[in-house]
C-alpha cells in the first residue's frame, strides 16, 4: 500500500508541474503532500473501488457523488493556504477525504453534506479513524454554516452555477475560497476567490475541471 501511495504522490507532484502554465503552481506545498500521506485514501473509498484507491482518478461513492481525483484535492488544498489556527468550511463532505486532509493543516474543519446517508457514513468514518477536529453537518451547503461563520477558508467540492452569496458573506476578510463554477455536464472553471480587508473579492480562473453539481437552494 505504501508503495502505491508513494507512486500516487509522485503522480500528484508531476501534475502540479504539468498544469503550472494554468495555475501558476509548479510545486505543491510540502505540508499538503505530507497531509495526503497521512490520510490514507483507501479508508474513504467503497470496497468495490479499493484496487483504484491510489490511482489518480475520481471514484464514485454512491448517491451520484464522487471522491475527487487526488491531484485536484492537492491543488484545492494548496490554494487555500491553510494555517494551523484556521477555522474552515467544506461544502460537499462526501466521503470525508478532503475534510480529513484539511484537518491535518487547520485548527478545525466544518463540512456540510446534503445527502443524509453520506453525512452519517462520513461522521462514522472520521470517528473510527480518530479524526477529532472535523465536524460533519447534514444540510444545504449552499447556505454555508452561519452559526459557525466566519471562516478563514472555504472549499466547495461540487460545481456551482455561480458562487453562492452566503459563502461569500461567511468568508472572513483576507480569506480564500476555492470553488468549481460552471454548468452541469460541461467543463467548469476552478476558481480561487480572495476577499480583501474591505469585503471586496477577486476571482481567479485557474483550470478547467469537471465536478458533480452542487445540490441546494
Amino acid at each position: 500500500m505504501r508503495n502505491e501511495l508513494e507512486k500516487l504522490m509522485q503522480t500528484v507532484a508531476a501534475g502540479a508541474a504539468a498544469t503550472a502554465s494554468h495555475t501558476g503552481i509548479a510545486e505543491f506545498d510540502p505540508r499538503v503532500l505530507a497531509a495526503m500521506r497521512e490520510v490514507l485514501r483507501h479508508e474513504f473509498v467503497p470496497e468495490s473501488s479499493l484496487s483504484l484507491a491510489y490511482v489518480d482518478v475520481p471514484l464514485p461513492i454512491g448517491h451520484g457523488q464522487t471522491i475527487s481525483q487526488p491531484y485536484i484535492v492537492a491543488l484545492m488544498t494548496h490554494l487555500l493556504a491553510l494555517k494551523p489556527g484556521d477555522h474552515t468550511l467544506e461544502v460537499g463532505g462526501g466521503s470525508g477525504y478532503q475534510a480529513a486532509i484539511m484537518g491535518q493543516l487547520a485548527n478545525e474543519v466544518h463540512t456540510v453534506e446534503i445527502v443524509p446517508a453520506l453525512a452519517r457514513a462520513c461522521r462514522e468514518r472520521l470517528a473510527r479513524l480518530g479524526v477529532h477536529n472535523v465536524f460533519v453537518h447534514e444540510g444545504d451547503g449552499t447556505l454555508g454554516l452561519p452559526e459557525k461563520a466566519p471562516f478563514d477558508a472555504i472549499l466547495v467540492a461540487a460545481a456551482a452555477r455561480e458562487v453562492p452569496p452566503a459563502l461569500i458573506e461567511q468568508l472572513k476578510p483576507g480569506g480564500r475560497m476555492v470553488i468549481p463554477v460552471g454548468e452541469v455536464d460541461t467543463v467548469q472553471s476552478l476558481q480561487l476567490l480572495q476577499k480583501d480587508l474591505h469585503g471586496n473579492y477577486i476571482e481567479h480562473n485557474l483550470l478547467p475541471v469537471r465536478f458533480v453539481p452542487l445540490i441546494g437552494s
